[in-house]
């Protein structure tokens, strides 16, 4: 059995919670819950003929004034960074702690989940933007947690993306 810490960063209130909840227990509730310091799940699922255990890390919101901490990010093997498409400063704060968590994590995979896209009428992110971030390469994912839209498929890709960075990885050790 192979274990991956995860961890879900974003801005305060774009649903990092809720996705969690609705991938780990298939459940959603409209309440707001804060999440403080830092939540652990976990979930067993088999990838790629692997069993896979991910130690889910729920961080608690960020916004400008705050960085990402550093001892949440220690061992982690991939992460998923979430944005609300209503509220388009979270894209902002998304893609600089994106930044951040790329400092101190080198190059481990990475998920952009754009949340609460079952609110199509009011989505206010730029559209050219995420285009612009999916010609770069980044991987971006249209999520709710509501519906269950888009969840399974952050974590399978995500698990995916380890697995293959791992194996990558392992090539190159060997080949030196």
């Amino acid at each position: 059995m192979i274990q991956k810490k995860i961890c879900l960063l974003g801005a305060f209130a774009v649903g990092k919670t809720s996705l969690i909840v609705r991938y780990v227990d298939s459940l959603f509730s409209d309440k707001y819950h804060t999440t403080v310091g830092v939540k652990i799940d976990k979930k067993q699922l088999t990838v790629d003929d692997q069993d896979l255990t991910l130690m889910i890390w729920d961080l608690a919101g960020q916004d400008e004034l705050t960085r990402v901490k550093t001892s949440y990010l220690r061992g982690v093997s991939g992460y998923i960074i979430v944005a609300d498409v209503t509220r388009p400063h979270s894209l902002d704060i998304a893609i600089n702690m994106h930044k951040e968590t790329r400092e101190f994590t080198g190059d481990v995979p990475f998920i952009l989940a754009l949340n609460k896209s079952d609110l199509t009428d009011k989505w206010l992110i730029d559209r050219e933007a995420v285009e612009k971030l999916r010609q770069e390469g980044v991987t971006v994912i249209n999520s709710s947690a509501k519906t269950g839209e888009g969840v399974e498929d952050i974590f399978e890709q995500l698990s995916h993306q380890m697995l293959e960075s791992k194996s990558a990885n392992t090539t190159k050790a060997a080949g030196n």
